[in-house]
């Protein structure tokens, strides 16, 4: 038996396999989605997706795009705060944060404090790489990533 397409409006099933009768993915009733990876591990797929990103100019902190951002607040040079569309449940969540000029001038070596975790926003500040503030450059190009469950 082989069928190539199926229409319809609802689809409702306990487990997708493949030919070998080898579970490649669950979908729980309570909606969560756990699927094989390369090897016989499995991943909980709201658990590995990103819950916030935002590309922004560090110069007025205007988004070039973003997901799960209502606004970002500028306080100064390299110093903004993030609030969040959904809240997180916890301030436990994941921080990824790159960025520099499209120029040469203000430098590429620096850190990121994102000292105000908060479940509906976050406050980062930039400085170089031995801790000191810099006020001197606004980064025009960062890249802010979050992980962690949704409240």
């Amino acid at each position: 038996f082989s069928m190539s397409t199926i229409v319809g409006t609802n689809i409702e099933v306990t487990n997708i396999k493949y030919d070998s009768d080898t579970t490649s993915m669950i979908i729980s009733n309570a909606g969560q989605v756990t699927v094989q990876d390369e090897n016989t591990n499995t991943t909980n797929l709201q658990q590995g997706l990103l819950k916030y990103w935002n590309a922004f100019n560090g110069d007025g902190g205007s988004s070039y795009d973003s997901f799960n951002n209502s606004s970002v607040t500028d306080h100064g040079i390299n110093d903004h705060t993030f609030n969040f569309t959904t809240a997180f449940a916890s301030v436990n969540y994941t921080v990824t944060y790159g960025g520099g000029n499209t120029d040469a001038t203000g430098g590429s070596f620096w850190l990121m404090i994102c000292d105000h975790h908060l479940t509906t926003y976050l406050r980062c500040q930039a400085g170089y790489a031995d801790g000191t503030a810099n006020y001197a450059y606004q980064w025009q190009r960062n890249h802010l990533q979050l992980a962690g469950d949704l409240a």
